[in-house]
């Protein structure tokens, strides 16, 4: 039989020709005189249909021939009367986890300790889809707004945080660190000219957190932009582009939110997103909990979500103004304030960003109140030492906006191969 490859989501197209379906046994069903298996394949499932019992186990990699035929109980409303089969992988009976079950019945450790195999199921990979089109509208949306993309070095020699929370690696006999973001590459580039860049990459965390919330690899989505007036360009900067990647969200992957019951905010209400100071968002978790709130904890970022969803219609709400002791010393200060914000989205902090220090002698006067020397952050202050613009910018987590955009539980759900305390594997 001479047949062209289709995927099994274009099947119905081919309706009485003969065609080749190649993928991974899903599930077999044998009725007796009949055999009815699902081929997975990267655009779904299609049912195919055996005379006789194939010698086949779930996950077997296969080539099939047949003949495409309707059928209203198929998966698609089609299926293939198969010829011929062909095995190109087999594979082992004993599966350590289910592919084709509901994820719903599995608990988060036997995913992750078996993530090769897990990665497979459809529901598990559908977030991982959603997750490289959130990349892609990221992208191109900066693109249009002319931002060019960076990818900057991970290897560091200090740390521009400040120095705490660093990985060591042993590098040729001295030590080095991974870098926790970006952030002198991304001033540096606005200084060379570039004047608004993003990256999109690895960032390092060894803070010693076993929450849903924290992982300790993460990707991070940064921008950073010259010549801005304070934190509202920010802020402005940052509805426009959530806009858009929800936007594309509803538009693409409209199957996938329905999968996990969830939804993306309209254009609408993003433009709705309520701007607060961190004083009146103490005063917000003060009068709605009865509690004093010193800092906004994670009780606290519900609380304002709420809040906003009940006010303005949109779950999520721009903190502005935080302590200078509760931001890194590159961040603009406003007497005892910062020009800084954090995005709190559904109930979780996704984006830190802010104004940035320009101008020389003010981050040589900031560095001593953080016990921070000019020798010690190395290349660091020659960014502003030879003419820098006004900037600022942000990041956004991009585990935590997939887990916030699907309504996962877990911030490493939303991780391919989660790295924490505990897990350095797969």
């Amino acid at each position: 039989m001479d047949t062209t490859r289709v995927l099994a989501a274009d099947i119905a197209a081919h309706e009485g020709a003969g065609v080749t379906v190649s993928g991974w046994v899903h599930r077999i069903r044998d009725l007796g005189g009949i055999t009815f298996v699902l081929l997975r394949d990267r655009s779904g499932l299609v049912q195919l249909v055996y005379d006789t019992p194939p010698e086949l186990h779930n996950e077997t990699v296969v080539s099939v021939q047949g003949t495409v035929a309707a059928n209203e109980k198929a998966p698609s409303g089609f299926e293939v009367q198969v010829a011929e089969t062909t095995i190109l992988g087999s594979a082992d009976s004993d599966l350590p986890l289910s592919v084709n079950q509901n994820v719903d019945n599995v608990g988060i450790d036997a995913i992750l300790d078996h993530r090769i195999i897990s990665l497979r199921n459809p529901q598990i990979r559908h977030i991982f889809e959603l997750q490289a089109s959130v990349v892609k509208y990221f992208a191109e949306w900066l693109r249009d707004q002319d931002f060019t993309e960076i990818k900057s070095s991970k290897i560091i020699g200090s740390g521009t945080e400040g120095g705490t929370g660093l990985f060591s690696v042993d590098y040729f006999g001295d030590t080095v660190y991974l870098a926790q973001s970006p952030q002198f590459y991304k001033q540096a580039m606005v200084a060379s000219g570039m004047e608004r860049v993003f990256e999109i990459g690895a960032a390092y965390r060894a803070e010693k957190h076993d929450t849903p919330r924290h992982l300790n690899e993460y990707v991070s989505l940064d921008v950073e932009m010259g010549f801005i007036e304070s934190e509202s360009d920010l802020m402005d900067l940052e509805v426009g582009l959530l806009s858009h990647i929800f936007a594309g969200v509803a538009r693409d992957h409209g199957d996938i939110l329905e999968e996990y019951g969830a939804t993306v905010p309209a254009t609408e209400a993003m433009a709705k997103t309520p701007r607060i100071s961190h004083d009146d968002a103490k005063k917000i978790i003060k009068e709605r909990t009865g509690k004093s709130a010193f800092e906004i904890n994670p009780e606290g970022e519900r609380v304002l979500c709420d809040w906003a969803q009940e006010e303005h219609g949109v779950e999520a709400v721009f903190v502005y103004g935080f302590p200078r002791k509760k931001r890194p010393f590159y961040t603009y200060p406003e007497g005892l304030k910062t020009r800084s914000f954090d995005l709190l989205f559904r109930g979780l902090e996704i984006t830190t960003g802010g104004q940035r220090i320009h101008q020389y002698e003010m981050l040589l006067e900031t560095l001593p109140k953080f016990g921070l020397t000019e020798e010690g952050l190395g290349d660091y202050c020659k960014i502003f030492k030879y003419g820098c613009p006004p900037h600022g910018g942000f990041a956004i987590g991009l585990e935590r906006i997939t887990q916030k955009i699907l309504g996962l539980q877990n911030v490493k759900e939303a991780s391919l191969f989660p790295r924490d305390r505990k897990r350095v594997r797969p």
